[in-house]
């Protein structure tokens, strides 16, 4: 049995361990893999591992011997399902690994913007403190989450996990979901989605992206939106207008924009949020923390396990399976 992993750099510089493929099977793993170079990697090989590579019909026909897709990220979008299934080819995915790393790096944005950490330890490292007349100094307002009310839209597993987080500082949490308001835990208020504009000093996104999402943040949504709030993104990044979302932080209609992820990735180096000084902008790396990756591995892994025994869990692609 031959494990090709095309682009495992992201998931796993060298800091963590493969032996749980290679007790699989004969294990070959690609930083990267161009395009080009898909079909000729993959071309003996049973099972195939993916992140942001391509596995579309022209590839899927061209790997006679392919058994198996294991996505190495919980959207898989970059697999041609039903190409897949017509080939009888079982494709997996790698569920809430991420969880509690998504949330945890949503807050960090948030407190990024509300207390101002990596302004003031800039200018200490440069002295500022040093010099100064009084114990303390401070130059930008600086401000509590409690009280303040925060919007989510979609409350799966992060978004869940991001509420229970913002009930515990305190706020107000109100959200925009599919689930009946009588099945969500006490302290969440259901409202509509212009509702959710409305009363949110933050708003942050943990929604799919869906032809009806994609740019759902807008010059026309941020006008509903309060003067001075919070937008964070950590979901997908074509849910917001990025030209939208520069122009209210140039105008101060947003105190701040948050976001672990982009339209395009690598983002243009003249994307017009590198020039806010209010955009706060981390590599979409809200999923990589060594306890994520490490759950990841080990899904993965046992993905493969359960696949090779006869017994796949975590199919993406079950229903179209003939």
């Amino acid at each position: 049995m031959k494990i090709v992993e095309l682009d495992g750099y992201a998931a796993n510089p060298g800091d963590l361990s493969y032996s749980a493929f290679e007790e699989l099977g004969e294990f070959v793993v690609y930083p990267r893999t161009a395009p080009d170079e898909v079909v000729e990697r993959a071309k003996d090989a049973d099972i195939i591992l993916v992140n942001k590579v391509i596995i579309d019909e022209n590839v899927i026909n061209s790997l006679p011997k392919l058994k198996y897709i294991g996505v190495m990220a919980t959207g898989y979008n970059v697999v041609d399902l039903e190409a897949a299934s017509r080939r009888g080819i079982v494709v997996t995915n790698i569920p809430a690994y991420s969880t509690a790393s998504v949330a945890q790096m949503t807050f960090a944005l948030i407190l990024s913007i509300t207390n101002r950490v990596d302004h003031y330890a800039s200018k200490n490292r440069n002295g500022r403190w040093s010099y100064n007349q009084d114990f303390c100094y401070w130059d930008s307002p600086l401000h509590e989450l409690m009280g303040k009310t925060i919007g989510i839209v979609g409350l799966g597993n992060i978004g869940m996990h991001v509420a229970a987080i913002a009930k515990d500082f305190g706020m107000d949490v109100f959200a925009y979901t599919s689930k009946n308001s009588a099945d969500l835990p006490a302290g969440i208020q259901k409202t509509t989605l212009d509702g959710l504009f409305a009363v949110s000093d933050v708003l942050t996104l943990h929604c799919p992206l869906t032809e009806k999402t994609k740019n759902m943040i807008n010059a026309d949504t941020l006008a509903k939106m309060r003067d001075g709030a919070i937008l964070i993104n950590t979901g997908r990044g074509p849910l917001v207008d990025e030209y939208a979302v520069a122009q209210a932080l140039h105008e101060g209609k947003l105190a701040g924009y948050g976001a672990d992820v982009m339209n395009e990735e690598p983002p243009s180096a003249d994307n017009p949020l590198f020039a806010e000084p209010n955009a706060f902008i981390t590599p979409h790396i809200a999923w990589a923390t060594v306890e994520a990756r490490s759950r990841l591995l080990e899904i993965a892994a046992g993905n493969i396990k359960a696949f090779l025994d006869g017994k796949p869990v975590n199919v993406v692609n079950n229903i179209l399976l003939r």
